[in-house]
């Protein structure tokens, strides 16, 4: 914790009533959003995609990783932008749901998908993941803006906590439509989802602050973006979190986008069975989220991430090994109690490394990093996974991404 949140710490009263709406209207936006990660993301469009409308195996994997490799650096060159943007001019709500009403409508788009629609599907999805991703930059920015710093660990917790909430309704209902075959209705369901949930913060959160918005905003932004990279170049704590985000954040993010492809390509998964098995990792990322909600904030959070990045390259390893069904069970309950509190984890860690009034900037670059991590992953998974004719060996590049990670972290000074 640094002398900028000690000093928020000693004006730290109880929460009063508008203080609560404000966390659950900021936590519903991580329900809100859970939709897409869940179905889209991560359970039945990769699979479809790959399946129905690409139709050959290996080149869906990879199509699928360079559409979310790409979306993610765009996202990436985006987020300073944004991030500094939101500072300058004050248009924070405006420009979150602009970005939510393109992503919903980019997944309405894939109702009208048919097979060999490669190409419209791959952008389509760039759109929609490039929209939900920028979106987080300004949302995760709000948590140290609005949310008392003695409640960063747990609320962002309980974020992630929603979000796997949200994603366990998300999949339920596409399940009945799914067990009817209308994967249109699944689509339109998810963009209705993303909309409806995300009311809450654009009516409880303050009214945008009108700043200026200059001609030159673009060159101001990044201006801005340069000064926090200088900024955190000085900083030996913040040099290597983001050296180790980038890489355990990248492993996170392919067991994500890949988890449900290895599924059903390699241990023969069907897609209800995918579902169930979804259903479980997010009633275990939910477990995990709330059951180190108010441990992230009482106890040494660096020593708590760096064991959950240890975890999760035991995980990687146990996946390498895993070619029985029953065993994958197994390991996705495991995985699911490490996914939501090393996000959640790394949210409120990060957070205690800024400086206050600079939450769009720093945030801004945080998800700068984090879009960055998603490239590397998802491309040498899918790449790796094309050369061998085999997710298997891609297994291991994830594990190696998440030793790479730990390696950095252990730099952080372990007083914060």
């Amino acid at each position: 914790m640094n002398k900028h949140q000690i000093k928020r710490v000693s004006k730290i009263s109880l929460l009063n009533s508008n203080t609560r709406k404000l966390i659950w209207s900021w936590a519903l936006f991580d329900f809100a959003n859970s939709s897409y990660s869940a179905v889209i993301g991560a359970v039945i469009f990769p699979v479809y995609y790959s399946t129905y409308i690409v139709g050959e195996k290996s080149l869906g994997d990879l199509l699928w990783g360079r559409a979310i490799s790409l979306s993610m650096f765009l996202a990436a060159l985006m987020s300073p932008f944004l991030g500094s943007s939101r500072d300058i001019t004050g248009y924070k709500k405006k420009t979150i749901f602009a970005l939510v009403f393109l992503g919903s409508l980019s997944v309405s788009g894939f109702a009208f998908l048919k097979p060999l629609d490669i190409y419209l599907g791959f952008w389509l999805v760039v759109l929609a993941n490039f929209s939900l991703e920028t979106s987080l930059v300004i949302y995760n920015a709000y948590l140290p803006e609005v949310i008392p710093v003695s409640y960063w660990g747990r609320v962002s917790a309980w974020g992630f906590g929603l979000g796997y909430l949200g994603s366990i309704f998300s999949l339920i209902i596409a399940l009945y439509f799914l067990n009817q075959k209308q994967f249109s209705f699944i689509w339109l369901t998810v963009s209705l989802f993303w909309i409806l949930f995300s009311l809450p913060l654009l009516f409880s959160f303050p009214a945008d602050i009108k700043g200026k918005f200059e001609v030159n905003l673009l060159k101001k932004a990044y201006k801005k973006t340069f000064f926090t990279l200088k900024e955190v170049f000085k900083n030996k704590n913040l040099r290597f979190f983001f050296l180790s985000y980038f890489f355990y954040l990248d492993g996170v993010n392919t067991v994500i986008i890949f988890s449900s492809l290895f599924a059903y390509k390699t241990l023969g998964f069907n897609f209800k069975e995918l579902v169930y098995l979804y259903l479980l990792v997010q009633f275990t990322s939910l477990l995990g989220c709330f059951i180190l909600a108010k441990p992230f904030d009482k106890f040494n959070l660096k020593k708590i991430i760096s064991f959950l990045i240890l975890f999760w390259f035991c995980i990687s390893l146990l996946t390498f090994f895993t070619y029985a069904k029953t065993l994958f069970w197994v390991v996705a309950t495991l995985a699911g109690l490490g996914l939501g509190s090393i996000q959640a984890g790394s949210r409120a860690f990060f957070s205690a490394l800024i400086p206050s009034g600079q939450e769009g900037s720093y945030f801004g670059f945080y998800g700068l990093v984090g879009k960055s991590s998603a490239i590397l992953g998802p491309l040498g998974f899918g790449l790796v996974s094309y050369i061998f004719k085999s997710q298997r060996p891609a297994v291991l590049w994830v594990g190696l991404l998440f030793l790479l990670g730990y390696l950095f972290f252990k730099q952080i000074d372990s007083r914060i």
